[in-house]
């Protein structure tokens, strides 16, 4: 691989020497692609980082391992730094992102016998659920607690006026097993990130009703998220972790990588889902269930203009799901302190030219095939 991406080796050369590896942690869904690009084609080693990569199963783990050190940073739900800024999780942390990793990219998925019985959007599915009420209490999947999959499935649950919302649960369960709990009847549907939408859809057990990218486009997904003190105490190799990621991110957002990728998030170490399945969400384009609704070309977006900045619009965007206060200092302080566009600029400046905020000039290679 040669993406002709270019960088001040004396910084380089003064990270190497002397640092331990940094130990990323990434979640088995297919908005890691930049996190996997730029290990396996050399882009941290590029930018002068040992990195190795740590999988997690589920969101808990990445809390876990980030608060307690076991990571430095992570692959994460956009969501879950102000969750831990504000004491929402099991432990609070001081946590930060510098980097948006991904916007949109999640479906919501019911069951096959939901769709059997007619449901075909919001308001179909609350009158089944009237029409069960004395029968059953529905039970919904979610990969995070307070995550966007879980505030998107109840927006567009609510945005039907009748008839009334019955007793639901809402369970929280790692992405890999919501399609099984599915398949066995556990679950009457999911929100979930990409592939695991397809997985269901395609193994018949699941129809897809809706994506993010229509029910909120170009919202945030996924960050880079480190504690404080990690982003303090190695703040050049922070900048230079977030200068790769996005030369990687790049490169996922270039439609005859697609392909490639797929293959590549498909291999058990990763994603660990089958390529077929992967394709609908990286290659497109990702047709809802219900034909009238159309087709979605973009699914995941990786890199662009407005993408991957930790700007303080995405951050009020998040907050507002979570900050349900009338307090503007506490909410200003945590939109402020969170979301750092300021770190994001810093590790932009050690990037060529071309890639600081616009898509690469024409001339720029960006092929991930090895020549």
């Amino acid at each position: 691989m040669d993406p002709a991406l270019r960088t001040d080796k004396r910084a380089v050369h003064s990270i190497s020497k002397e640092r331990k590896p940094l130990r990323l942690g990434f979640l088995p869904e297919s908005d890691c692609a930049p996190v996997i690009v730029a290990y396996e084609f050399g882009l941290f080693k590029k930018h002068g980082l040992e990195v190795e990569l740590h999988g997690q199963p589920s969101w808990k783990h990445v809390h876990d391992n980030i608060v307690h050190g076991e990571l430095d940073a992570a692959h994460a739900p956009a969501m879950l730094p102000f969750l831990i800024n504000l004491g929402l999780t099991p432990e609070k942390c001081d946590c930060m992102s510098g980097l948006i990793l991904s916007l949109q990219g999640n479906t919501v998925v019911v069951s096959r016998e939901l769709w059997r019985l007619g449901v075909r959007d919001a308001a179909t599915l609350r009158e089944q659920m009237w029409q069960d009420r004395k029968k059953k209490i529905y039970t919904f999947g979610f990969s995070s607690p307070l995550s966007t999959e879980h505030f998107l499935f109840w927006n567009w649950l609510r945005s039907v006026p009748a008839p009334p919302c019955t007793d639901v649960r809402s369970e929280c369960i790692p992405s890999e097993q919501l399609f099984p709990l599915l398949k066995l009847g556990y679950l009457d549907g999911y929100c979930a990130t990409e592939p695991w939408g397809s997985v269901a859809v395609q193994a018949g057990v699941g129809a897809c009703l809706e994506s993010s990218a229509t029910l909120a486009p170009g919202h945030p997904e996924k960050v880079l998220l480190v504690r404080k003190a990690f982003a303090r105490d190695r703040a050049e190799e922070h900048e230079h972790l977030i200068a790769a990621l996005l030369d990687a991110a790049y490169l996922c957002e270039q439609p005859e990588n697609r392909s490639l990728l797929c293959e590549l998030l498909a291999q058990p170490q990763f994603v660990n889902a089958p390529v077929a399945c992967l394709d609908p969400g990286l290659i497109g384009p990702f047709s809802l269930q219900d034909k009238k609704c159309g087709s979605i070309a973009r699914m995941h977006c990786f890199y662009g203009p407005g993408v991957n900045e930790p700007d303080a619009a995405k951050a009020s965007w998040l907050a507002e799901f979570v900050l349900k206060t009338s307090n503007s200092r506490l909410r200003t302080s945590v939109v402020n302190h969170t979301f750092r566009a300021d770190i994001f600029r810093r590790a932009q400046r050690l990037l060529p030219p071309e890639l600081r905020g616009q898509p690469a000039a024409q001339s720029h290679r960006s092929s991930l095939v090895t020549t």
